[in-house]
């Protein structure tokens, strides 16, 4: 209904922006795969937080040609998937900004 409505322009204004939208359960794939079809270009910022158990959200995350950061077979609702998923990425990031290039040390 309009909580997904809702959802959509927020994916679409924050993809706009450039900030990195973490999905997490069907309702928040099912905003994100509207919002992919209005504006296609924002595909880059999403982020599946987890796959679900949900038959649901593993055809959305199929959709949308995303790669989870976690597949714990999550049921709990409350973001939890993208809770889990924020220190994963936050690794990353360190470790890619933080990691020395091949060059440095040649």
């Amino acid at each position: 209904g309009l909580e997904i409505a809702a959802m959509t322009g927020f994916i679409i204004r924050g993809a706009t922006l450039g900030v990195p939208i973490i999905l997490d359960g069907v309702i928040t794939l099912a905003a994100a795969s509207a919002a992919a079809e209005i504006k296609p270009e924002i595909l880059g910022t999403l982020i599946a937080g987890h796959r679900s158990s949900e038959p649901a959200s593993r055809i959305a995350i199929n959709h949308l040609k995303l790669k989870p950061i976690l597949d714990l077979d999550l049921r709990l609702g409350e973001g939890t998937g993208a809770v889990l998923s924020i220190p994963i990425l936050r690794a990353a990031c360190l470790a890619y900004e933080r990691m020395g290039k091949l060059e440095n040390y040649i």
